[in-house]
């Protein structure tokens, strides 16, 4: 307890260290939701990494992948690589709207051709969808910080408050430095926790596929959402808009795919070992699994499970400050639009994080399922995104019934838990979009 206390406390130190030195420069709102354009490909590739591979990853993928298997390594991977197809083919695209128009939320992209009101309703929308993904960091937080005799509520309130200083003092730019250095050390912590799992347990249960969990109707539903990932969640899109040069997209895609693809192999095979141990009797079967990293730390040496505490709580810091950045953003430009007033933008950083800390308490689902619920809300941008690169037809009837529509029936269809509800969800934002693209071409207007 004093020596995670003394590790937590350093690094809160460092990291406002960064930020504050950061929160020196002139905040405007380009500089402190878009690091004012200027990031190298490096720095964003590992800030796309970090805010993108989370506590979910950790602490859900690892419960994951030790109660249901292989399944659970090839859903992740199935969205790694829809992620880098996804991001080869829009990211230069989205990059040039963003900077050819000066864009800072990612809502304005659609305001020209769907609306303003598209745009002030997909910021709602990002809104209701992200706060309880938002929440899925602080409850990992929260369950890593129970292992060190620290409440769920108390380690909320910790998670809590460190997230909103760093985000409320540096902005984007310096969450995004943060979010390099804590990416490499995640790295670092994931390859030796791998190594003791192994070496402790003897070896790795990856059980088959399909199996009673993952029949092909479960692992569709669930992987369907994930797979757009790039395009419907704004805090990632949002990223594209602060590298510096586009030459440097490629470079920015590849470095994400290497640490994406060696990061979801270890994290998985840790699941997998921690099963092995189970079967082998040396490691107690778990059932609620998003602890099974808890009592993973429990059980490594301090030299160890420190480090992992650490870098869950690393990961679980910089999703939620993207998150947080992101929102405020929408919600100070699409919803309000105050397009210069900084006091504006830190006020909403401030409610963000309230809001963050409130439903975090409830701590309503599992860490996975909450993610992908979270997910399957935002599919109602896909439709504007292939209308926007892809299709010349569609305005605002097109925009505004997609994405008011939509969303209504990805949260009625998850309320239902239908075995395909995802697919459904898909279909039927799309069946929303055409018809409104049909009621556009009959009153004559493509845009607004």
């Amino acid at each position: 307890m004093p020596q995670f206390l003394i590790l937590l406390s350093l690094y809160v130190v460092i990291g406002s260290v960064v930020v504050m030195v950061v929160a020196r420069r002139k905040q405007t709102q380009e500089e402190y939701f878009v690091g004012g354009r200027t990031l190298g490909w490096i720095v964003t590739a590992l800030t796309y990494a970090a805010t993108t591979y989370s506590a979910f990853m950790m602490v859900g993928l690892v419960g994951l992948s030790y109660g249901t298997g292989v399944g659970a390594m090839i859903f992740e991977l199935a969205y790694l690589v829809a992620t880098v197809i996804i991001l080869s083919i829009y990211g230069r695209k989205i990059w040039r709207l963003g900077r050819d128009n000066g864009f800072v939320s990612p809502m304005e992209m659609f305001a020209e051709r769907y609306g303003k009101l598209t745009e002030g309703l997909g910021a709602v929308v990002a809104f209701v969808a992200l706060i309880p993904y938002a929440s899925v960091q602080v409850i990992g937080l929260a369950l890593v910080f129970s292992t060190y005799g620290i409440g769920f509520v108390a380690g909320v309130t910790i998670a809590t408050i460190i997230i909103f200083i760093w985000v409320f003092l540096g902005g984007l730019r310096g969450v995004a430095i943060t979010d390099a250095l804590q990416g490499l050390f995640m790295m670092l912590v994931a390859v030796l926790v791998l190594w003791w799992t192994g070496s402790e347990f003897g070896g790795f249960e990856l059980s088959t596929f399909p199996n009673k969990v993952w029949t092909p109707v479960f692992f569709i539903n669930l992987t369907l959402p994930w797979c757009f990932f790039a395009l419907t969640n704004p805090q990632v899109v949002q990223r594209l808009f602060i590298i510096r040069n586009e030459s440097g997209i490629r470079n920015m895609i590849i470095l994400f795919a290497a640490f994406g693809l060696a990061y979801t192999l270890i994290v998985c095979f840790i699941g997998f070992g921690a099963k092995f141990g189970t079967i082998q009797g040396i490691f107690p079967a778990i059932q609620d699994r998003d602890t099974v990293t808890v009592e993973l730390i429990g059980r490594i040496g301090a030299y160890l499970s420190l480090p992992l505490a650490l870098s869950i709580i690393f990961a679980s810091v910089s999703t939620s400050n993207s998150i947080i950045l992101t929102l405020s953003s929408m919600m100070t430009r699409d919803v309000f639009r105050m397009r210069t007033s900084m006091i504006v933008g830190r006020i909403f950083t401030f409610v963000m994080t309230l809001l963050v800390f409130v439903f975090s308490l409830s701590r309503p689902d599992y860490l996975v399922e909450l993610s992908v619920a979270s997910s399957r809300i935002l599919l109602v941008f896909v439709p504007l995104y292939f209308g926007l690169f892809h299709w010349k037809r569609g305005g605002v009837f097109a925009g505004v019934l997609t994405v008011a529509g939509g969303a209504v029936l990805a949260i009625v269809l998850n309320v239902l838990g239908l075995p395909l509800g995802s697919v459904y969800t898909f279909a039927g934002i799309f069946v929303l979009y055409f018809v409104g693209v049909f009621i556009d071409s009959l009153i004559g207007k493509k845009s607004v």
